[in-house]
């Protein structure tokens, strides 16, 4: 009996060291069942926090564990042809225009699972008549888009390669200030680039970016070719897809946006699934509580202190006005998360589920409530549409 105790701990002792050393090194080969609507992707456990990078610790296995699967991508559209470029007498006076030359375009992107896709950025692709993938094993492959998502600027790609290389997706909301990260991407296309820095700041909004934002803020070198690379931590793992730069140059300046992993998750789930993001809207006209609205609506102004939207619009049978929300009520929570800000209510509604009921946390002259609002679906743009 003692025998068999002592020969089945050895058993387990060996498959979990093994276990250990091909999560470590080879995630990939571990990608069985984690899917995201019929998207398998690889996710860090949530108990892996950051590691810090000590006097003579590199980020070389972090950039080499994550580089693999950080591609460039190139884009070509046809150039506007004139109407009227058939017309004899047309070429008669300007001569034969032809069919013009087409425009290129150069960004980046990460594969998110074996089976192909890619995540990146909706403006890299957008009007792209044809798109090229080169992975950083020199491999090359024509990418179709299986959706995009505007108002976030993302949109998933796919490619039909085998063996490819998947990063591993970790978690952007327990990212901190002041944590290091690398930027990856191919920068005016000289090929791919490590860069680092650290996060200078997280749940940057009211930038005019997208309709909805929640950046990640980094110092970490970030340039025209680097939209739709790869933000990642100490240990490889993706925390978002980098977007955009504030710049005076046209080059980096040190402020660099990254759209959050979580973010991109939510895109990718509604896109797989049901081929278009799927967003809550409650039918209200918010503002950024201020001591004259606050006046205005016959609100304390000790409110204006502890933050909130005030609502001066409610659309008549929308949702919000269904469950008894009406104008100059002030919105401090949303489903459990504080508000400050219209960006943020905006953000907090769209993450509802329509026809879900959510509780909205209500600051009126007689005191707080919570009000319970069943959500309706937000309708996209007519340009998008």
């Amino acid at each position: 009996m003692k025998r068999t105790w002592l020969l089945f701990s050895q058993t387990v002792t060996i498959v979990l060291a093994a276990y250990f050393v091909v999560a470590t090194l080879q995630p990939q080969w571990l990608d069985r069942g984690n899917s995201r609507g019929g998207v398998s992707v690889i996710e860090a456990p949530a108990s892996n926090a950051q590691r810090s990078a000590g006097p003579g610790i590199g980020f070389a296995s972090a950039a080499k564990q994550a580089a693999a699967a950080v591609v460039s991508i190139n884009t070509s559209k046809a150039a506007a042809k004139n109407p009227n470029a058939d017309d004899p007498w047309f070429k008669f006076f300007y001569g034969d225009q032809g069919s013009g030359e087409s425009q290129g375009g150069l960004g980046s992107g990460v594969i998110i699972s074996t089976a192909g896709y890619i995540l990146t950025n909706n403006h890299v692709v957008d009007g792209a008549d044809e798109i090229e993938v080169m992975l950083n094993d020199t491999r090359k492959a024509k990418a179709k888009v299986i959706g995009t998502d505007p108002d976030t600027d993302l949109a998933i790609l796919k490619i039909d390669l085998d063996k490819l290389p998947v990063i591993v997706l970790g978690d952007s909301d327990s990212l901190q200030v002041g944590d290091p990260v690398l930027a990856i991407g191919n920068p005016f296309g000289v090929g791919q680039t490590v860069t680092g820095g650290i996060v200078s700041a997280l749940g940057r909004n009211q930038l005019g970016i997208n309709t909805f934002e929640n950046f990640i803020q980094t110092d970490a070198a970030i340039n025209p070719g680097n939209s739709g690379g790869a933000l990642v931590d100490v240990n490889g793992h993706l925390m978002g897809i980098n977007t955009a730069i504030y710049s005076r140059s046209g080059g980096s300046m040190g402020i660099g946006f990254a759209i959050p992993v979580s973010t991109a998750k939510q895109v990718l789930d509604g896109i797989v699934k049901d081929g278009q993001v799927t967003r809550g809207w409650i039918g209200v006209e918010p503002q950024d509580l201020n001591a004259e609205l606050a006046e205005t609506f016959g609100i304390q102004p000790s409110a204006v202190k502890t933050g909130g939207v005030v609502l001066t619009g409610v659309l008549q049978n929308g949702p919000a006005a269904q469950a008894g929300i009406r104008p100059g009520d002030v919105i401090t929570a949303v489903n459990g998360k504080s508000i400050s800000n219209v960006s943020q209510l905006l953000t907090a509604v769209a993450a509802l589920k329509p026809g879900t009921p959510a509780p909205l946390t209500v600051l009126r002259k007689d005191g707080q409530s919570d009000i319970a609002v069943t959500p309706g679906k937000r309708q996209r743009p007519r340009a998008q549409r």
